[in-house]
């Protein structure tokens, strides 16, 4: 509870520009319903489901790792930050949990139900949850060979074909199984490329 008027000082609805009025007495929080809001960018937006598993880290305390689950996604968008609101439900009630404090929220999928897409999936309950897998890629370094995709590797003077599970788009990048990061890539690769053409490298 915020104690926002002492004894003496006036009670208006409304400020009437002075020091002493005050416009209420006080703030009560029901700590058994906080919740959290967080900013989403719209471009992940479409892997956040109601009722997907998700963790939250206090900025007070970093080390602590607290369960949650989405309640809802606002229909509503911030064009200025290009970010959708997501409310998120804390599992875990804590003294440790005030209003206002800063949090990081990680959305998790489940390993056991993703989709063609490599979408996440919502979370079930008593589901195991994992993070995200795979690693984002120029969506132009993704092409087809032998009826497969695949990326082509740089090894040395040489491209090598290396098969991939394509998953979800970002904008120019998409999220694929089977390479590492850092993991060097032939950006846009010509149709006649294939597993063992020789390549140069321009450095820029």
């Amino acid at each position: 509870m915020a104690k926002a008027a002492q004894a003496g000082e006036i009670i208006s609805p409304i400020s009437a520009g002075g020091g002493f009025t005050r416009t209420g007495v006080g703030t009560i929080v029901d700590m058994d319903s906080l919740e959290i809001e967080v900013d989403v960018n719209e471009a992940y937006i479409n892997r956040v489901q109601p009722a997907q598993s998700a963790q939250a880290v206090l900025d007070a305390y970093p080390d602590w790792t607290i369960p949650a689950h989405v309640i809802a996604i606002i229909p509503t968008a911030d064009r200025s930050k290009a970010t959708v609101k997501v409310r998120v439900a804390i599992e875990q009630k804590d003294p440790r949990i005030l209003p206002d404090m800063g949090v990081r929220v990680s959305f998790l999928e489940q390993a056991s139900e993703r989709n063609s897409h490599g979408a996440a999936a919502a979370a079930g309950a008593g589901a195991a949850s994992a993070p995200p897998q795979g690693v984002l890629v120029p969506s132009s370094a993704i092409v087809e060979r032998g009826g497969k995709s695949v990326v082509f590797t740089i090894d040395g003077a040489r491209a090598r074909a290396r098969p991939v599970s394509p998953g979800q788009t970002y904008g120019d990048l998409r999220q694929v199984d089977g390479i590492v990061a850092g993991t060097n890539l032939v950006r846009s690769p010509p149709q006649p490329m294939n597993d063992g053409a020789a390549i140069v490298i321009s450095k820029q």
